[in-house]
C-alpha cells in the first residue's frame, strides 16, 4: 500500500463543525458563525417510536407487459398521491420514484439506457436503475427504488407508504471520521459545486479519514445557477444541505477562510488571517472571479455590480428598490441574459450591451443567438448589440454613482445601476506561488483523474481545472476548460472517486441549462470549434434543436422546448453512437436511436 504522507493540523479537528477563520496566533474558540446555523434541534428520539411498516402496495395499471427499454407512470394503490416509474431493463421490472430529485423533472420523459440508468430530461442528473442512486450530477439525492414482483398479471412493489410518497431518499453519509495519528485528511479548498461532488463523493465512496472545507464566502453550498436566474438573496433557499448534514458527515468547514497559498511539497495550506492546515490529499475547487472593466468609471463609480454570490445579489437587489430602475447590463453572456430576464420581469428597464452581432454567438452561432434575443425582447429587454464600451459616467444628482454607460458609437445609456456579465477568470491567485505550472489562461492542468499535474496528492476541479476530454470531436490530445456547474460537481465526484477507491475515471458528457425565455439545454463541447450548425424546428416559437457538427461529428446539441433530446444525445454521445452530420440532415430522428449499454468514451 502507498504510504500517506499526512501531518497533523495546527487546528484542531475535533472544533465544532463551523467556523470562521482566526490567525493561529490567537487562541482558538469554536462558535457558529451565524444564528441561523445554530437552530438546528437535536434529533428527538421516542421510545413509541416504531419502524415505517414495508408491504406490498398494488400500481394500478392496465397492463404491465413492457419491453426492454420502455417505462410507464404508476399510482400506487393505497397510497394517497404515491406514484413511481416502473420500467424494464435486461428483461427486470424497476420501481422508482418518479421525478429527478433536483427541480423535479418528471422521469417518464426521462432516457433509459442498456446499461441500467434513467437520466433526467431536464439538466442531465443520472441514476441507477437498480438502487437509484445518483449518478451524475447536478442532483444530490438518491431516487426511491422498490423491489417488483407480479401476481396475476398485476404488479407489485413493496415499500413503505412514506418512502412511496417521498419518492427518494438521502444518501446515508454519516460518518464518524478516524481522526489517529497519520489518519487520511482531504481537504477541499473551495465551497461551490465542485466542492460539493466532493464531499459527497468521498461519503458515499466509503472514506472514513477527515474532511475539512475551506471556502472564503460565508455561507455553506448553495444551488449559485438560481442567482441569476432568480436572484434570491436568501442562502438559507438555496443551501443543497443544512448544517446538520455535514455534522453527521463528519465534515469540517471553515467559512469566511481565504487561501494564500499551498505548499505542496510540504502538504501544507496557508490562509490569509495566519491559519496552517495539512492534508493527505487536496481538492482545489476555488470556481471563477468575475471579470471587470477597465475602463473610466467602472472601478470607481459605485452602482456597478457583478454576480458570483449571494452578497452580490443582495448588494444588487437593494440598488434595485421597488424595482422600476434603468439597468444596464454589460455582457450578453449566459449570466448577463439570464440576469436581464429575470430584472425585466420584475418590472425593470433593461438593456443589454453586446459587442457580437448576436447573443452567445460565438458559443451558439447567429441564428441562435438571435432566438435568445427575440426571447428577452418579448420581456422587454432592449439590446445594443455590435457595441463596444467607452466608460461609465457619473449621475447628476450623485457624482460618486453611474449615471449612464457610454457606448464608443457615441450613444449614452441611463442607468440607475451596471450589472457586469463579461465572464469569468479562474480563481488561482493563491496557486501563482505554489511552484505548478498555470496554463495560459491562469488554470491548473489535470490528468483523467483530475489530479493536478506536476505534484502529489492534489486534484483540480470546476471552473479552474483545463482536463482531458473524450467527447465527439476530441482526440487524445484534446483539453477543456468548461464553467458549468455539472462539470465541477461531476469532476468533484470523479476526484472523491479516485480518492477513495483509486477507481478508473467514468467520462460524462458536459450538460449545461439556462433561463433565456424557455429553458436552454445544452450538452457537449466545442473545443475544436464546429463547421456548421443543423437546426431543426420552429425557431420563432423558441422551440428547436440546434445539431452543432465539426465535420461528420455532432459534437454538441442544444435544444429548447424539445425534451428528451438534449438527454438522448448526451446518452449516445458517451457510447459514440450519435448519427452523423449527414444521418441527422437526412432525417434520423435521435429519440429512435437505442442507447445501448457500455459507454465508449
Amino acid at each position: 500500500m502507498q504510504h500517506i504522507r499526512f501531518l497533523p493540523q495546527s487546528i484542531s479537528s475535533q472544533a465544532s463543525f463551523l467556523r470562521t477563520s482566526v490567525p493561529s496566533r490567537i487562541r482558538y474558540t469554536p462558535q457558529i458563525l451565524k444564528p441561523s446555523f445554530a437552530k438546528i434541534p437535536a434529533p428527538q428520539i421516542s421510545a413509541q417510536r416504531t419502524m415505517a411498516t414495508v408491504q406490498e402496495y398494488r400500481l394500478k395499471l392496465d397492463n404491465v407487459d413492457l419491453k426492454n427499454g420502455e417505462k410507464v407512470e404508476a399510482e400506487v394503490e393505497g397510497v394517497g398521491g404515491g406514484k413511481v416509474i416502473l420500467l424494464k431493463i435486461n428483461d427486470q421490472l424497476k420501481a422508482l420514484g418518479p421525478k429527478c430529485t433536483h427541480y423535479g423533472a418528471p422521469l417518464i420523459k426521462g432516457v433509459i439506457t442498456g446499461d441500467g440508468r434513467v437520466t433526467c430530461p431536464w439538466h442531465g442528473a443520472c441514476f441507477n436503475t437498480d438502487s437509484g442512486d445518483i449518478e451524475n450530477a447536478p442532483a444530490l439525492d438518491h431516487l426511491a427504488a422498490f423491489p417488483v414482483s407480479i401476481k396475476n398479471g398485476a404488479a407489485y412493489i413493496t415499500g413503505s407508504e412514506a418512502a412511496i410518497k417521498a419518492g427518494k431518499r438521502k444518501p446515508n453519509i454519516s460518518c464518524k471520521p478516524v481522526t489517529t495519528a497519520g489518519a487520511e485528511h482531504v481537504v477541499i479548498v473551495g465551497g461551490g459545486s465542485g466542492a460539493m461532488g466532493a464531499i459527497e463523493g468521498l461519503r458515499e465512496k466509503g472514506f472514513k479519514g477527515q474532511i475539512t472545507v475551506l471556502t472564503k464566502e460565508s455561507y455553506l453550498p448553495i444551488d449559485r445557477t438560481k442567482l441569476s436566474k432568480a436572484l434570491i438573496p436568501d442562502e438559507q433557499k438555496l443551501q443543497w444541505r443544512d448544517a446538520q448534514h455535514f455534522r453527521d458527515a463528519g465534515v469540517d468547514f471553515h467559512l469566511t477562510t481565504e487561501v494564500s497559498s499551498i505548499n505542496f511539497q510540504a502538504h501544507k495550506i496557508y490562509t490569509k488571517t495566519g491559519g496552517e492546515f495539512s492534508y493527505s490529499k487536496v481538492v482545489l475547487c476555488t470556481g471563477g472571479t468575475p471579470k471587470r472593466l477597465p475602463m473610466k468609471g467602472f472601478k470607481d463609480l459605485e452602482g456597478i455590480f457583478v454576480l458570483r454570490g449571494v452578497d452580490d445579489v443582495q448588494r444588487i437587489n437593494a440598488a434595485l428598490g421597488n424595482n422600476g430602475k434603468k439597468v444596464v447590463v454589460i455582457g450578453s453572456s449566459f449570466i448577463g441574459m439570464e440576469v436581464s430576464n429575470c430584472l425585466a420581469q420584475k418590472g425593470n428597464d433593461v438593456t443589454i450591451v453586446g459587442m457580437e452581432g448576436a447573443p452567445l454567438e460565438r458559443i451558439m452561432g447567429p441564428k441562435v443567438g438571435k432566438i435568445f434575443q427575440n426571447q428577452l425582447e418579448k420581456s422587454g429587454v432592449k439590446f445594443r448589440m455590435n457595441s463596444g464600451v467607452e466608460s461609465a459616467e457619473p449621475s447628476l444628482a450623485d457624482s460618486g454613482r453611474v449615471g449612464a454607460v457610454l457606448l464608443k458609437g457615441g450613444e449614452k445609456l441611463e442607468a440607475d445601476l451596471v450589472i457586469l456579465g463579461v465572464g469569468v477568470a479562474p480563481a488561482t491567485e493563491y496557486l501563482k506561488q505554489s511552484g505548478i505550472e498555470l496554463e495560459g489562461d491562469s488554470s491548473v492542468k489535470v490528468d483523467g483523474y483530475f489530479r493536478v499535474q506536476g505534484v502529489e496528492d492534489a486534484y483540480a476541479v470546476g471552473d479552474i481545472a483545463t482536463y482531458p476530454y473524450n467527447g465527439p470531436g476530441s482526440d487524445g490530445n484534446t483539453k477543456v476548460r468548461i464553467e458549468h456547474w455539472n462539470v465541477a460537481q461531476n469532476a468533484g465526484r470523479q476526484a472523491a472517486l479516485h480518492i477513495a477507491t483509486n477507481s478508473e475515471p467514468t467520462h460524462f458528457i458536459p450538460v449545461f441549462w439556462s433561463a433565456l425565455g424557455s429553458q436552454l439545454r445544452y450538452c457537449g463541447a466545442t473545443p475544436k470549434g464546429y463547421d456548421d450548425i443543423v437546426l431543426h424546428g420552429n425557431t420563432d416559437e423558441a422551440k428547436f434543436i440546434a445539431y452543432y457538427t465539426k465535420g461528420q461529428d455532432v459534437v454538441a446539441v442544444a435544444t429548447m422546448q424539445k425534451d428528451p433530446y438534449m438527454t438522448q444525445c448526451a446518452e449516445l454521445m458517451r457510447r459514440k453512437m450519435m448519427p452523423t452530420k449527414d444521418e441527422i440532415v437526412a432525417g434520423v430522428d435521435v429519440l429512435n436511436v437505442e442507447v445501448p449499454a457500455g459507454v465508449k468514451i
